[in-house]
């Protein structure tokens, strides 16, 4: 659970420091350059771009949002429930998890993802293509449309009643489930 701070500057950075350290919540409408920041929220239909920056909590995507993030590390979790559109892109890492659910589109495209990659009940098209997955990648009940190519999967794909069916190839897994056994 994130809880929602608003910070508000008064006074020198001394003055700053004797207070305890909480981790904050950067509310994002706009664009963001190479920065650090603690959590980033992407209020309900906002527009985020991420451009190099790095998010020492997660990043929390809201109702008909869009997350456009290039070459980001983010050290926690990437999450997005009703999000219009997710695209992590440009070498980006993710220290957690990647879910993307009853949302929009999304792309995952040369990111490094240390936990799960999950595409869950969204209805436009998906793409994950070229990543490096520390846990499983998952697909499931998807109506849009899912592409998996070239993926390197240390658990799972696992692709469970997507229609159309999941295309792709080249993906290294350590099984290949239901509807992804050929991909």
């Amino acid at each position: 659970m994130i809880v929602r701070h608003t910070l508000v500057l008064i006074g020198t950075v001394s003055a700053l420091a004797a207070t305890p350290a909480m981790a904050e919540e950067f509310s994002c409408t706009g664009s963001v350059g190479a920065v650090t920041l603690d959590n980033i929220f992407v209020p309900d239909g906002s527009t985020c771009t991420l451009t190099k920056t790095r998010a020492k909590g997660s990043v929390v995507v809201g109702t008909g949002a869009t997350l456009i993030a290039r070459s980001v590390k983010v050290t926690g979790n990437v999450q997005a429930e009703g999000s219009a559109k997710v695209n992590i892109t440009g070498v980006s890492t993710v220290g957690g998890s990647v879910q993307i659910v009853q949302g929009g589109s999304a792309l995952i495209k040369t990111a490094t993802i240390q936990g799960d990659l999950l595409f869950d009940s969204n209805d436009g098209p998906l793409k994950a293509l070229t990543n490096t997955i520390g846990g499983n990648l998952q697909a499931f009940q998807n109506g849009g449309g899912v592409t998996i190519r070239d993926n390197d999967i240390d658990g799972n794909l696992q692709c469970k009643e997507n229609s159309p069916a999941p295309v792709g190839g080249g993906n290294q897994a350590a099984s290949k489930e239901d509807q992804c056994a050929a991909l």
